[in-house]
């Protein structure tokens, strides 16, 4: 099956169309478009400063915390636009979860740690809110390692288990969407690659955007690659393609290392 007739099936979680996107007076994303599928991973690459994390910080209209941002142009999710007045941020923020460059948990225990999200939406039940946090951690591959100290501070776990904690604290209120902006950048390469191979399982029940500095990363998890550049989409295709046959140069000196 070819890949146009593959994206047909798969249903389009995001449809990107003409994204702006300023900070002040400064342009940072010109004329984004782009699908995104569902049980998919999409690498987002590019050097640094050229729109990355601006552009999946926009999914989850994370981005408006700063004050300066102002956008145009249609984000389509599930095909309603994330930017109607309809739409309660806190409510796409709950599907769409985001995970961080720097773990970032919380200084309580592993346990609370999981379970603020269920709390914070109401749910009291201890027996509950224990399968909540069994089931969060299994999903993302911690639970073997922290089940006999669930009680223990987070911040005593190290950067990859904190990393991961991270991730189950985010799957415990059942998104749709994770983002994941260079999630694996501050950890040494063992947790690097347990962080990879959870993404690729994860994938068979979420949708998964990545931002990455790796090419290799990029390479040995994702399903397709945006390239961007200087704000600008470059190029978008399945990852198999952006890495052995790109369309258009710059994607190729970018993979190739001649700049970047």
């Amino acid at each position: 099956m070819n890949a146009e007739n593959e994206n047909k099936l798969r249903e389009i979680v995001y449809d990107v169309k003409g994204l702006n996107l300023w900070y002040g007076e400064d342009q940072a994303l010109k004329d984004i478009n782009m699908k995104i599928y569902q049980n998919e991973v999409t690498a987002i690459i590019g050097p640094s400063g050229c729109g990355k994390s601006t552009f999946i910080k926009t999914l989850n209209r994370m981005i408006e915390n700063i004050p300066s941002v102002r956008t145009s142009g249609e984000i389509l999710y599930h095909g309603e636009n994330i930017f109607d007045k309809a739409v309660r941020v806190e409510e796409l923020r709950t599907r769409v979860g985001m995970v961080f460059q720097k773990p970032n948990p919380f200084p309580k225990s592993i346990y609370e740690n999981v379970v603020y999200g269920p709390k914070i939406h109401g749910i009291k039940d201890k027996r509950l809110l224990m399968e909540i946090t069994e089931n969060s951690l299994k999903s993302a591959a911690l639970w073997d390692e922290v089940k006999d100290r669930l009680n223990d501070n987070a911040y005593g776990l190290s950067g990859g288990q904190q990393q991961r904690l991270c991730i189950a604290r985010c799957l415990a209120v059942q998104p749709d969407v994770i983002l994941m902006d260079e999630p694996t950048s501050a950890l040494d390469p063992i947790a690097t690659a347990k962080i990879e191979e959870l993404i690729d399982r994860l994938k068979a029940d979420y949708s998964i955007s990545i931002v990455t500095h790796s090419m290799q990363q990029a390479g040995r998890i994702s399903d397709k690659t945006a390239f961007f550049l200087m704000g600008e989409l470059i190029e978008y295709s399945d990852t198999v393609t952006i890495f052995s046959n790109p369309l258009d140069k710059r994607t190729e000196d970018y993979i190739t290392g001649r700049f970047g």
